[in-house]
């Protein structure tokens, strides 16, 4: 039962160029001031023995446990989980920061040896837990109100009952966890210490990226073209952490009985497979309707006679070269959340002033973006790669989103703050609805406006559509991994063959295009996360809608959403909003959004 709290990278961080003003960096001494610092050496100290003492303490005793023991029980574990996030947060914000180093992965393998080691005893704790009978749990709820507020945690764990193995095996799989991050790990060093050369230049990962939404299309070319020759020439190694991580999820989900590989990720976000089912339906039905729709206008206004891949992303040709400082950005996106409520713009300043984001492109610093809540008794700390175009604004409200969230979230204390991944994408993509409407009120002109409204469908078909292709290519990989090992090819015609159906017909496909399943962080650090984009995209869309025709009240029932973190499931959260995610139609209001901005643009066209 211990929830390490983990970064996820975000699936859309920006690019663009230099010269946008100095860029804040993490001050991480709220979590501990060094890693060899004495509170970082007595908190571990403590943790192995509290964990130790807790097992003795409870193992086999859950039963005999009255309300007020099993209480006092649960905030104990609660303390670990607190105790042991801290140290991983340090741990792992350093490594991030500078993933190449060989000193800060050593310190973050070594921490979470050591924490795995000590949480090791821990493992009854759930076991036991799903072994109480169910009216007696009910009679401790009933005459314990702060027990009782733990329930929806309670039930999240017994959700895995029918999965559960042997105390013996749990304990095994614990155990064996590190040996997993160990591929994760492979992962992020290899992409980071990727080197590309164009124009004789050296680059990263994210700054080669950044050349995909250059005005210039020869560069566009040369980046793409450098990009497949990379990914190409270590695809060996990535297609060995993909084979060797699904072989493994599907040895684990075998033994648990789990029906499909999605199982344990529907389970952990608490949402039922139907669901998601819908969700991806609506959206694969809706490609025509939008990406294809969408692109196909694109290539127009481009003047191609055809797309190339590296046009997905091209600036278009009214939109002048814009460099948006960091000041600038900062602005944008406050007066954004202050127009909605001011109480957003001061849950997101400490975030600038105090050094809880860290902003510039780094040699070895992780690709992407995250806001990682760390425990909640210190505060969530935002990762950018920021290069300055308005993409990258959108960005900053995106992680912006998930800070507020995170805060707000925080009194719920370690075990009922944290957002099932469907609805934590809901502050994050809520920031950027909040700060696109701002710059659309502001545009001077028709030019200004399209350009604007081209970004925002664009972005909001990378959250949808690409997310839910990228969620077809994981179902398709994981079943396929079953029958067998994948070479490089297999994994390739697998991503090839949910491309052309998302994208749609204004496209051709460069060699080498078959290897960008390669540097995807989804896919390997959070198998089949990617449908939280676009459910928490369509929900954004059905929240503003509600938000522009019923304003009144609109902010506080939103606030007690966010306020709530993880202790209500879905159907609750959206009940006061008068949403139900689970009809079907629920989601064609949100892509119907969607829809609207493009018949606008096609509108412009007359």
């Amino acid at each position: 039962m211990l929830h390490l709290p983990f970064p996820v990278q975000d699936a859309n961080a920006g690019s663009g160029d230099k010269g946008f003003g100095d860029l804040p960096e993490w001050d991480l001494t709220d979590l501990y001031p060094s890693e060899d610092a004495p509170e970082l050496r007595a908190d571990l100290d403590w943790l192995e023995k509290e964990c130790s003492a807790f097992a003795e303490a409870y193992e086999d005793k859950l039963a005999d446990l009255d309300a007020a023991g099993l209480y006092e029980c649960v905030q104990r574990n609660e303390k670990i989980n607190n105790i042991a996030g801290r140290i991983m947060s340090f741990a792992g914000l350093r490594y991030y920061q500078h993933t190449t180093d060989a000193g800060r992965a050593k310190f973050m393998s070594d921490c979470q040896e050591k924490i795995t080691l000590f949480t090791t005893p821990l493992v009854f704790f759930t076991l036991e837990l799903n072994r109480l009978d169910d009216d007696a749990l009910d009679q401790h709820f009933a005459s314990h109100s702060e027990l009782a507020r733990y329930k929806p945690v309670f039930d999240r764990i017994r959700a895995m009952k029918p999965y559960q193995l042997s105390d013996k095996l749990e304990k095994f799989l614990h155990d064996l966890g590190v040996v997993g991050d160990a591929w994760e790990k492979l992962f992020d060093e290899t992409i980071a210490g990727l080197t590309f050369f164009l124009d004789g230049d050296e680059y990263g990962i994210e700054g080669t990226l950044n050349f995909l939404t250059d005005q210039d299309r020869d560069k566009r070319e040369a980046a793409a073209n450098e990009l497949a020759r990379v990914f190409g020439e270590n695809i060996r190694t990535f297609a060995r952490v993909h084979n060797t991580q699904a072989k493994e999820k599907e040895v684990i989900d075998r033994w648990r009985g789990m029906p499909t590989p999605q199982t344990g990720r529907h389970l952990s976000n608490d949402v039922e497979p139907e669901v998601v089912e819908a969700l991806r339906n609506a959206v694969v039905s809706a490609y025509p309707r939008l990406s294809h729709r969408y692109y196909e206008l694109k290539r127009k206004w481009l003047g191609l006679d055809r797309m190339q891949v590296w046009d997905r992303n091209a600036p278009l040709p009214m939109e002048t070269q814009k460099t948006v400082g960091w000041d600038e950005a900062r602005k944008i996106v406050t007066d954004a959340y202050a127009g909605f409520d001011p109480r957003m713009a001061d849950l997101a300043e400490p975030f600038f002033t105090d050094g809880w984001i860290d902003a510039g492109v780094k040699p070895g610093k992780a690709p992407g973006a995250f806001a990682h809540p760390t425990v909640t008794n210190v505060h969530p700390y935002v990762m950018l790669n920021y290069l300055g175009k308005p993409r990258d604004v959108m960005t900053l409200a995106h992680e912006l989103g998930h800070g507020v969230h995170q805060r707000l979230a925080a009194p719920q204390g370690e075990m009922l703050s944290s957002t099932p991944l469907t609805l934590a994408e809901t502050a994050s993509v809520f920031g950027e609805m909040l700060t696109f409407r701002k710059l659309l009120e502001t545009a001077k002109d028709q030019k200004e406006r399209k350009v604007l409204l081209a970004g925002k469908v664009e972005d909001m078909i990378n959250t949808v559509v690409r997310q839910i292709a990228f969620y077809d290519f994981e179902c398709k990989l994981h079943e396929a991994r079953r029958g067998g090992e994948l070479t490089p090819d297999d994994i390739n015609a697998i991503w090839m063959s949910i491309q052309a159906e998302s994208l749609g017909p204004a496209f051709d496909y460069m060699d080498g295009y078959e290897t960008f399943w390669a540097y995807i962080p989804h896919f390997v650090h959070s198998p089949f996360y990617v449908y939280a984009y676009a459910f928490g995209d369509g929900l954004v869309n059905a929240l503003y809608a509600n938000y522009e025709e019923n304003p009144e009240g609109f902010q506080e029932k939103y606030f007690d959403m966010l306020k709530a973190g993880g202790s209500k499931h879905h159907k609750e959260l959206l009940a006061p909003f008068g949403l139900d995610a689970s009809d079907p139609k629920f989601w064609d209001k949100g892509l119907s959004m969607i829809e609207g901005f493009i018949d606008e643009l096609e509108a412009m066209e007359d």
